[in-house]
């Protein structure tokens, strides 16, 4: 998968787009990530990329001339591509979206700045407008960011484990259980033993049961989409029995 990335700020992503996973799945070929400088496709000897909003008001706007330059100067460098406007009024970023995009072959990403892009740009140049949260950045370059990596992870190859990516929080809509590793016993505090039990579906009948008990009672709005089996409620019941006996 190719990434195209429009920003004024290049240099923002050298360091992030090179770490972990994501400069991994860079070095063996499995994603492609371009950086595309904004101010390279202004019109005047300054490289303005943003000015005064017409009507007044505060702030600036990004100009629509050196976006849409960018945008046809790369069209024909690969594959067809999905053009995505990041912004705070796009659609909220999901796991189900990063699956959705990550399949396919090529994806730009334009960074807003400011008071946001003209939106002349985002009415006939863009396919798409995500947004990571219900909060301001200074920049849409944190949350190119955080689509290149979630689409990275699902890219076949990129995890050692094939499995791994599906096993997330998210990918079912319930959180995830919780975690433990050595030591077993830190600062008095154990691990649960039917962790150390060797009992498989014990173990997952648990880590269920865990799973469910949490995202009910941290993201009650994921909760109260899911469909219960008969056996989710019976976990659900023993555990939230064995919680109320264990205060």
């Amino acid at each position: 998968m190719i990434f195209d990335i429009l920003t004024i700020f290049p240099g923002m992503f050298c360091s992030p787009l090179e770490e972990s996973i994501v400069g991994k799945a860079r070095e063996r070929g499995l994603i492609g990530v371009r950086v595309h400088n904004i101010r390279d496709y202004a019109v005047d000897k300054h490289q303005m990329t943003d000015d005064r909003p017409f009507g007044g008001g505060e702030g600036m706007v990004m100009k629509p001339e050196p976006i849409v330059s960018a945008l046809r100067a790369i069209a024909g460098d690969g594959p067809p591509a999905r053009v995505v406007l990041l912004t705070p009024q796009g659609r909220l970023f999901s796991q189900q979206i990063a699956r959705e995009l990550s399949r396919l072959p090529r994806l730009v990403l334009i960074c807003g700045r400011y008071e946001g892009v003209d939106e002349r740009v985002a009415e006939r140049f863009t396919d798409d407008q995500i947004s990571i949260g219900d909060y301001i950045l200074t920049g849409g370059e944190l949350a190119a960011m955080i689509v290149v990596d979630a689409l990275t992870r699902l890219i076949p190859g990129t995890l050692g484990n094939a499995g791994s990516a599906l096993a997330d929080s998210f990918s079912e809509t319930v959180l995830e259980y919780p975690q433990y590793t050595r030591p077993q016993d830190f600062e008095g505090v154990t691990v649960p033993g039917i962790l150390l039990s060797g009992n498989h579906e014990q173990i997952r009948r648990w880590r269920r049961a865990q799973a469910l008990m949490r995202t009910r009672q941290r993201r009650p709005d994921l909760f109260a989409r899911l469909d219960l089996s008969s056996e989710d409620s019976a976990l659900l019941e023993a555990a939230e029995q064995e919680h109320q006996t264990a205060k």
